[in-house]
């Protein structure tokens, strides 16, 4: 049995800040866009959810899709719901975060390129709202490091 709703639902992806750690430098893996909008601009992996997936599932499902990194133990780093932040629409994110060795990635799906960045090196502006989750999620790699430091 179907249910009709009288008012509107927004749309819920799931995106991906996979910093790489490889002793020398912090890292940032970013995919280029390779459809509208922002095509052919950079953002975090990430994608829409199915409605048979967990927004967790979405987030692992779709950073393999884009890079082919498979990641099974994401943090969700926060929700992202300014109105505007997707101009095909009212778009909710969950954003997730993890720390991994860098490796070799892939554009895949509707990624045309998948590369790490040096963190000083990021293209920015990054599309629709992730510059914003990049610095909170460089709150929240800071705040883990300090917090796991003091308990030596």
């Amino acid at each position: 049995m179907s249910y009709t709703y009288d008012y509107p639902r927004p749309a819920v992806t799931a995106d991906c800040v996979v910093f790489g750690v490889d002793g020398k430098s912090l890292q940032i893996l970013l995919v280029k866009r390779g459809n509208e909008p922002f095509k052919g601009g950079w953002a975090f992996p990430g994608g829409f959810m199915n409605m048979d997936e967990t927004v967790e599932e979405c987030a692992v499902r779709e950073l393999y899709e884009e890079t082919g990194l498979k990641i099974n133990r994401l943090k969700q780093l926060g929700c992202f719901s300014d109105v505007h932040r997707d101009p095909r629409g009212r778009v909710v994110s969950v954003a997730f975060y993890a720390l991994a060795t860098p490796a070799e990635v892939r554009g895949g799906d509707d990624a045309s390129e998948a590369r790490w960045f040096a963190l000083e090196e990021v293209p920015h502006p990054l599309a629709f709202d992730h510059d914003d989750m990049l610095q909170k999620a460089l709150q929240q790699l800071r705040k883990d490091i300090h917090f796991d430091l003091e308990r030596g």
